[in-house]
């Protein structure tokens, strides 16, 4: 990461201007987090939701959801919906471009086939956000009647506030789609990563309070220095230990996002009139993760759906349906040293299906970003070829084979990092709520967005070096001071130059 054209690219103010609107659209998302869905007392609703969440019997479908939500469930927001409705619309329309041969060939247009795909996208999230605030009205009001006292919050709503509340909850998960894709435009990163990352980043402060708290117990003291301090000696070992391991995760998932496979291509020599093409060597890098952390959120994604379902069943006055939502909500959330103790077989239900979701899912978007047909077709069009394998069919397989065997090591690791909060959750009682998931997503957000900038400083920066003053002669008077900020070689070329009899003529 070259930091020193990053630092040279904030004195321009296309580069400011970037970045500041990034920053305010962020901070537009976090103030409409706050905003209340239209139903009743909302600030009486706002602390009953508040007392379920910090509650330690919260269940641990609803502490994720409010996580990836940035709080916005806990608070009963316009955002509750988020950005599920598009994630899951992208998920569709991705196989659908796989399994429809129209799309597929849309998909393979250029930059006008996937506008129409994106529109497409952006159609398809509209119904879906629709069901889901819909959904998440009857998840909200089930999770305050689980709290003793708190009648159904939705009994004395009349259809237009009905109306006016899936409205709200529609138009606030349609207009963070947009904001998603006005981030994006800016060049700076992927907007809807970085939503979900600012919704996380939100929940931290929350996190570490929690994590702290354990530590602190006021019947026990350390003596520091002459100081006593009320510190719990095991709640101070599990928290240094949950230190540690997010450490060596975040060190883990660098290394995942930085690994590749350098693969090296020439390209033949060709003659074209007076000029010659072609006789150099280049590098193709194949990534051993190559869709990053697309496949965490689709996982996510889908791994919400069963449980969301099993809370809207478990209300049914049917006692058979009751019955097998309430066993959907167990099955398919976070399970605890006592839920693998108690339940045994049935608590790996959610680990498990939460590795093979990452490993699918890698598969799945691997294949869609990287087309080893594609990638050997457009080399033989321009006379490449990869040293020691024949061109054309011969690299598609071979392309093929590196991108399965380095897919299948990186989906493996994804699926054992996302999973291992889970099982750490078997050896220690403190709650670590999507930790993994959360650093993973972090971690690879943030290697994305650093790379995004620095391919934009570069971009803004390159500009200087065609300024008409780049080789200049300091001899000679009336050069202002951008002459001076120029590279300080051009003299020194000149005066050799000189030296040789070759001065250029004014």
């Amino acid at each position: 990461m070259n930091w020193k054209i990053i630092a040279k690219s904030l004195g321009h103010k296309d580069m400011r201007t970037r970045i500041l609107v990034v920053v305010g659209i962020l901070l537009v998302y976090r103030i409409l987090a706050h905003v209340p869905v239209p139903l009743g007392n909302a600030q009486t609703l706002h602390q009953v939701l508040q007392n379920l969440f910090n509650s330690s019997s919260t269940p641990q479908f609803l502490s994720l959801f409010n996580v990836f939500s940035g709080g916005a469930l806990a608070n009963f927001s316009i955002m509750i919906a988020g950005l599920g409705p598009y994630i899951n619309a992208s998920i569709i329309m991705q196989m659908l471009t796989k399994a429809v041969p129209q799309l597929e060939a849309l998909h393979k247009e250029g930059e006008f086939g996937q506008k129409k795909i994106n529109q497409y996208t952006r159609m398809l999230t509209f119904p879906l956000a629709v069901i889901q605030s819909i959904g998440s009205i009857y998840l909200i009001r089930q999770a305050a009647q689980s709290i003793g006292g708190v009648g159904d919050i939705t009994a004395h709503a009349s259809i237009m506030q009905w109306v006016m509340m899936v409205a709200a909850l529609t138009g606030g998960s349609m207009l963070l789609m947009w904001l998603g894709e006005l981030v994006t435009e800016q060049s700076i990163g992927n907007g809807i990563s970085l939503i979900i990352t600012v919704g996380i980043v939100s929940r931290l402060p929350a996190n570490i309070f929690s994590l702290v708290s354990s530590a602190v117990k006021k019947g026990d003291h350390w003596k520091v220095l002459g100081h006593t301090l009320p510190i719990d000696t095991n709640g101070f070992i599990v928290a240094v230990i949950i230190l540690a391991v997010i450490l060596l995760i975040t060190w883990l998932v660098v290394m995942l996002n930085e690994a590749a496979r350098n693969l090296t291509v020439n390209y033949a020599k060709r003659v074209q009139g007076n000029r010659t093409y072609g006789g150099i060597t280049t590098i193709l890098p194949v990534k051993m993760i190559t869709a990053g952390v697309i496949p965490i959120i689709f996982a996510v994604a889908f791994l919400s759906v069963p449980s969301f379902a099993g809370q809207l069943l478990s209300g049914s006055h049917n006692v058979h349906w009751a019955r097998i939502g309430s066993d959907m909500v167990t099955w398919f959330q976070t399970p605890s040293a006592t839920t693998f103790a108690a339940e045994g077989l049935k608590a790996y239900i959610y680990p498990v299906t939460y590795f093979l979701l990452v490993f699918v899912f890698t598969f799945f978007y691997t294949s869609i970003t990287f087309n080893p047909k594609e990638i050997a077709e457009n080399l033989h069009k321009q006379g490449g070829f990869i040293e020691g394998v024949r061109g054309g069919e011969q690299t598609e397989k071979y392309l093929g084979k590196i991108v399965n065997r380095l897919t299948l090591f990186g989906a493996i690791s994804l699926g054992l990092l996302a999973i291992l909060p889970v099982v750490a959750q078997v050896f220690i009682t403190t709650s670590i709520t999507v930790g993994g998931t959360s650093v993973l997503i972090l971690v690879s957000v943030a290697l994305q967005t650093l790379r995004a900038v620095e391919s934009r400083a570069l971009m803004v920066t390159y500009d200087q070096y065609s300024q008409p003053d780049f080789f200049y002669d300091s001899d000679i008077p009336g050069l202002g001071a951008e002459a001076q900020r120029s590279l300080k070689f051009g003299p020194r070329l000149l005066r050799r130059m000189r030296g040789s009899g070759k001065t250029p003529k004014k």
